[in-house]
């Protein structure tokens, strides 16, 4: 009996960009950081209520237990999203994953962890030789910018990799609009865009129309419901001061 030549599989697997929340712990407070998550899902639901999360642990100075980490597992899912995954760490995360069933995935400290934010050593190192400073993320390469000509609707994800993004048209509600560098959008924005993917934080949003469901600058967010009432609906520009996202409308 022969096989087909032209077998074709039952699934395809690819590897891509997908729209996983990232929760950075700093402090293992599980009852604070449960109600916390919980708070956000009551404030934007369509946002958050059944979001993929990865919990990052690598602000600490000591991993909790795997009892702990279940705790907290356990609560986070009450709150309302669902635990993914541990983000990248040593090798005690691994381990710490491996007994929680967890996989780890390794992007998120490279995205997220900015220079001062590295967590303390567990143990002081003996006469530890002088180390320069980690460079702050590079600006998006120079080339040139993605530019999507048609609109981008629910459940589409554009991601603009090393360049700005420039959107023709609109972005729908539950679309998502990715870029390293900066984002412009020629008409209304009523799904999320998150500019300075990879921490770029001189990054910037621009909308025709403004009434995002989530705007990001180098993993700094605001949801809908955080965002000023004059700007909705108006011309719009979202930047990064001081760790905090500002959003104005655009004068003219």
């Amino acid at each position: 009996m022969s096989v087909a030549a032209d077998y074709e599989q039952a699934g395809e697997l690819k590897f891509g960009q997908v729209g996983i929340a990232n929760l950075r712990v700093r402090v293992l407070d599980v009852p604070r950081l449960v109600e916390e998550m919980r708070g956000r899902v009551q404030r934007a639901p369509k946002l958050f209520a059944r979001a993929a999360v990865v919990v990052d642990l690598g602000g600490l100075t000591r991993l909790p237990d795997a009892a702990t980490a279940r705790t907290l597992l356990d609560g986070l899912r009450d709150a309302g999203v669902l635990p993914v995954a541990l983000a990248y760490g040593t090798s005690e995360t691994e381990r710490l994953a491996e007994a929680l069933g967890l996989p780890l995935l390794a992007k998120f400290r490279a995205q997220y962890e900015r220079e001062g934010e590295a967590p303390a050593p567990a143990a002081p190192a003996a006469e530890p030789a002088p180390a320069r400073a980690a460079p702050p993320p590079a600006r998006a390469a120079a080339q040139p910018g993605l530019v999507q000509a048609a609109p981008v609707r629910s459940g589409q994800q554009i991601y603009a990799e090393q360049r700005d993004l420039t959107v023709l048209g609109s972005v729908g509600a539950g679309a998502e609009v990715i870029a390293d560098g900066s984002i412009h959008i020629y008409g209304p924005l009523r799904g999320r865009a998150l500019a300075g993917a990879q921490g770029f934080e001189q990054a910037r949003i621009f909308c025709r129309e403004f009434h995002a469901e989530l705007v990001a600058i180098a993993g700094h967010y605001k949801v809908l419901e955080d965002i000023p009432r004059d700007v909705r609906g108006k011309p719009a520009q979202v930047w990064l001061e001081h760790g905090q996202i500002r959003i104005a409308a655009l004068d003219g």
